[in-house]
């Protein structure tokens, strides 16, 4: 039997009709994610923030992209779970412009500062030696400012002035709203535009630049290997090679496959749904925007806990160190972190 969110059908939503052991396991499902999301981050933002060896600009850009991830688990997630698990919005018509502008600012900000943090090993790895030059607090920080402003206007202008609906208001308001709903709505030309601007662009400038650091790293290693020969010996220095290159390629693929896996299938169906009028089912949806909120909670991992300063850092953080007499000024490392 239908439910629906208001008296008067005709205008109102439809509830979840799932059962009450369905929703218990979706809301546990969905509040680990968001736990994940804010303990992985926070550690992250404390790290950064307190061990002054870490005062870096890669890092400040590490520590950007952690406060836009615990944001969303913060700000933007617990609301989602909601609708999600209920398909019911209980928060005002107001606050969905808010939650959804947020949404898409926060998400679109977390991509940015993935394809920055690409350009930062692209420069790491391609050109070393000039390396902190090109990568000085400076640039970081516009590329920090990039990656906070150019979401939220194009978030909250699209929302707020009702662009996303261009081209479609009458299809919106005969097929897809009711009353007691909070949907991400697109028309063709805006979802386009969304999928250009949060994740095509983006995208492409990590998987260019990563795929450019693969075969460069990959080229470095024969290199030292060929200098190296006439000490290691042939066998030697084939195993070494393959090593290295073996780990380039399984670093990259993890950073790119976890990217892709999140936020592709959410994408491909916000720029399609338009042309498919509107035949994407919203549960589909729902599961496929939580698949790109997955990414916030994997960032952590991918881009921290596999530097060896952020697991000497978390014993420091878990041990209660921190609190100890000069702690920040605790070494992590003994040479300076790329």
């Amino acid at each position: 039997m239908m439910s629906f969110c208001h008296n008067v059908i005709n205008i109102s939503c439809v509830k979840s009709g799932w059962s009450n052991d369905v929703r218990a396991s979706l809301y546990s499902l969905m509040a680990l994610i968001i736990l994940i999301t804010l303990i992985g981050n926070l550690i992250v933002i404390i790290s950064i923030s307190h061990f002054k060896q870490l005062h870096t600009p890669t890092n400040w850009l590490i520590h950007s992209m952690a406060t836009v991830d615990f944001l969303l688990g913060c700000l933007v997630m617990p609301y989602s779970m909601v609708r999600s698990v209920e398909h019911y919005w209980h928060f005002g018509e107001l606050f969905c412009k808010i939650h959804t502008s947020t949404d898409i600012m926060l998400s679109s900000a977390s991509i940015f500062h993935l394809s920055f943090i690409s350009i930062d090993r692209y420069y790491a790895v391609c050109d070393p030696l000039r390396y902190k030059t090109k990568m000085n607090l400076l640039v970081i920080f516009v590329m920090i400012f990039i990656s906070w402003s150019v979401p939220a206007l194009f978030a909250f202008g699209m929302i707020f002035l009702d662009l996303n609906f261009k081209g479609a208001e009458e299809m919106y308001c005969k097929q897809v709203q009711c009353s007691g709903g909070c949907f991400v709505f697109f028309s063709k030309i805006s979802g386009v535009l969304a999928f250009m601007i949060s994740f095509y662009i983006p995208g492409s400038i990590m998987l260019c630049l990563y795929y450019r650091i693969y075969f460069i790293a990959k080229g470095q290693a024969r290199s030292i290997n060929d200098a190296n020969q006439l000490q290691i010996g042939l066998e030697e220095k084939h195993r070494i090679s393959q090593s290295k290159e073996r780990k380039a390629a399984k670093t990259l693929g993890i950073v790119m496959g976890v990217f892709l896996i999140c936020w592709c299938p959410f994408f491909v169906c916000t720029v399609m749904d338009p042309f498919l009028d509107y035949t994407i089912p919203s549960t589909l949806n729902d599961a496929l925007i939580w698949f790109g909120y997955l990414n916030s909670a994997l960032n952590p991992m991918v881009y921290a806990f596999f530097y060896p300063w952020f697991r000497r850092a978390l014993k420091v953080i878990l041990f209660g160190k921190i609190f100890q007499k000069d702690s920040s000024r605790c070494q992590l490392f003994l040479e300076p972190s790329p």
